[in-house]
């Protein structure tokens, strides 16, 4: 994928992430567009649909580092996975401590628990994709 492609993919989920984070009803019942059956999971698995988008801001996260750093001869993949858990913990910060000045909504501490967890998941899911694109491109290439 091209740099803008991903850093567009990343910035739109981040927005969704605080779009929804922020809205004062967090059953999430004043979004009619949404399918009822994911009203009704949302709801049941609470601190769970915080981890979903996470996974995507993970896998972003290192796709963009990856685009960035590939020019480098010599980049550390631990430490760019550890800055992007980091920045991942920032905006999963900064929504949950946003919902200090939403009226119903109350900041957990499990929610910022499970933002991590999933872009953490996200960050390992994309080093799966590249290392099997990978052992498929050198196998091919025998």
């Amino acid at each position: 994928m091209s740099k803008k492609i991903v850093l567009f993919l990343l910035f739109f989920v981040i927005a969704t992430v605080f779009y929804f984070s922020w809205l004062s009803n967090p059953s999430l019942e004043s979004e009619t567009y949404l399918p009822k059956w994911l009203l009704n999971w949302s709801n049941d698995y609470y601190n769970l649909r915080t981890a979903i988008p996470f996974v995507f801001v993970g896998f972003l996260l290192e796709a963009y580092t990856e685009h960035m750093s590939s020019n480098r001869i010599n980049h550390n993949k631990n430490s760019n996975f550890m800055q992007n858990i980091g920045i991942a913990t920032i905006i999963v910060c900064i929504a949950e401590g946003g919902q200090f000045l939403v009226q119903k909504r109350n900041p957990d501490l499990m929610d910022v628990f499970f933002g991590i967890l999933g872009s953490f998941i996200g960050g390992l899911g994309y080093y799966l994709v590249n290392t099997v694109m990978n052992f498929k491109r050198l196998r091919n290439a025998k």
